[in-house]
């Protein structure tokens, strides 16, 4: 990978990463487009660079995250589903990250269900957000773990089928990607040090820091415009995004361009 391949897959991580258009597939479509081997580094990168992404939230909700233990732990509850599957199922989810058919799928499925999700979910009161239905909103971000079907998309629907408004949902969305994504960076740069010590020599640590710098000043601004955007228009236009997308890669590949090894 070289320095400005990093940069590229950074700022696409920090703009898409608390959007609910998947920041994984983008990652992915990117890295395929722009020719970065996949090795093991690279798929490291990919999912630690998402660490530098959620710092933003801390900065940006800093006197809300700090407040107390009873939210802390809430988010533990909601953390759980994620943090079993993700272990168990991690071999499989690394064979995920190379399919583009798989991004492009999850892209056009999660695309419908955005497009008609405000139809039959409008809360319009906030509500507690009790252990139970901090513990639903994690079962929904599991289903994350498939590339394409965007972590921010499902934790935000999953807060609204528990009573939450869009807001409400989209900021516990972003307070739950702190753990879960400083747990994921974390395992996959320990498992891929164990398996290939050299993806943290000296020139890949430098590539780390620089992805994480990155994505976190990209994401600052992202979230800003995400929670004026949803609040105000919801989710269709993130649908039909989606879906067109998501229908162009399919294409591409029913044309018989070898998106896998571009």
């Amino acid at each position: 990978m070289t320095t400005f391949e990093a940069v590229i897959i950074a700022i696409v991580e920090g703009l898409t990463e608390f959007l609910p258009i998947s920041s994984t597939g983008h990652m992915i479509i990117t890295e395929k487009l722009l020719g970065t081997q996949a090795d093991v580094f690279t798929k490291a990168y990919i999912v630690s660079i998402q660490f530098g992404a959620i710092l933003s939230v801390v900065v940006l909700y800093w006197k809300r995250f700090f407040k107390s233990f009873d939210f802390y732990f809430k988010l533990l509850a909601a953390f759980v589903p994620t943090a079993i599957l993700g272990f168990l199922l991690d071999d499989y989810i690394d064979l995920l990250l190379d399919d583009v058919l798989v991004v492009a799928l999850a892209l056009l499925a999660g695309g419908i269900v955005l497009v008609f999700i405000d139809r039959v979910l409008h809360p319009s009161k906030e509500v507690t957000i009790t252990y139970g239905r901090a513990f639903v909103v994690g079962l929904f971000q599991s289903l994350a773990m498939v590339p394409g079907v965007s972590r921010s998309a499902s934790t935000i629907i999953g807060g609204m089928t528990q009573g939450m408004t869009r807001k409400q949902a989209a900021e516990f969305s972003f307070f739950l990607a702190v753990p879960t994504m400083f747990a994921a960076s974390g395992y996959k740069l320990l498992r891929g040090f164990q398996e290939t010590p050299e993806i943290l020599s000296d020139t890949h640590l430098g590539i780390l820091l620089l992805g994480n710098v990155v994505a976190f000043i990209v994401a600052v601004l992202a979230i800003r415009f995400f929670i004026a955007f949803l609040t105000r228009y919801g989710f269709r236009l993130f649908g039909w995004y989606r879906i067109v997308l998501g229908l162009l890669i399919l294409t591409l590949l029913a044309l018989g361009l070898d998106l896998q090894v571009i």
